[in-house]
């Protein structure tokens, strides 16, 4: 999968041009991130330029999805298995879209809520499970899902530990309604919310909204960084 021909390099050569350790370019060949080093007769590991640009498209990949994944597209790649490296791309680029409609999604829910006056605050403000559950037209085993899930959790009153929304959880619990109106899944939610919660307005709620963007981009040009090293690694494994 590599050419060696052109250059030789010893394993600090290989994490001085790649920014990691000795021992990180070592494990990432033991994990198949990198394809196996030649060794001297002196048991030396000798790289090429595949090494490269393989702990380079690894760090990339790891950016945009996961460290997991990124080294099973590259174990892919060194094994010549093309077929699963580009499915497993376009999954990547599939995730990567779906979580910018989700983000979309959440922008839109959360302008129909923000704003909404939550002044002058009294106990008797507070709903009952089974109120939430009318005022929102769920079951309350829905809502009893969320608080499980973590996404919405509300207190417990001193009388029979019975759940008890305040009017920030059942602005939350609004939210969430809309956003699985919209698709999001329980596990995005659990992420998703707590950056959300205890925003009064919209522009708070954008500016987190705006945070999450960035970071959706920062890994969509992760992916394309990959993408670069990983089709110059196929090039390598031409004239290999």
């Amino acid at each position: 999968m590599e050419s060696r021909n052109s250059t030789a390099l010893r394993t600090a050569e290989v994490a001085y041009r790649t920014g990691y350790s000795v021992q990180q370019v070592r494990n990432l060949e033991r994990d198949g991130a990198l394809p196996a080093a030649t060794r001297t007769a002196a048991g030396y590991r000798i790289y090429g330029e595949a090494h490269i640009w393989s702990a380079r498209a690894y760090r990339a990949l790891a950016a945009a999805i996961d460290p997991a994944a990124a080294k099973t597209i590259l174990r892919a790649l060194h094994k010549r298995d093309l077929r699963q490296v580009f499915a497993l791309l376009d999954t990547a680029h599939a995730r990567l879209d779906r979580e910018r409609r989700d983000l979309d999604a959440a922008r839109t829910a959360a302008r129909s809520i923000a704003d909404e006056p939550l002044a002058d605050i009294q106990p008797t403000d507070s709903m009952s499970i089974s109120e939430l559950a009318r005022a929102l037209g769920v079951r309350t085993s829905t809502l009893r899902h969320w608080d499980a899930a973590g996404v919405v959790v509300p207190r417990r009153s001193d009388i029979r530990e019975t759940r008890v929304y305040t009017p920030d959880d059942v602005r939350a619990a609004r939210l969430v309604h809309q956003l699985r109106l919209a698709g999001y899944g329980i596990e995005a939610l659990r992420e998703l919310i707590p950056e959300l919660r205890g925003r009064r307005r919209w522009d708070d709620l954008a500016a987190a909204l705006t945070a999450r963007d960035t970071r959706i981009d920062s890994r969509s040009a992760a992916l394309l960084e990959a993408a670069a090293a990983l089709s110059l690694l196929l090039g390598l494994s031409k004239t290999s």
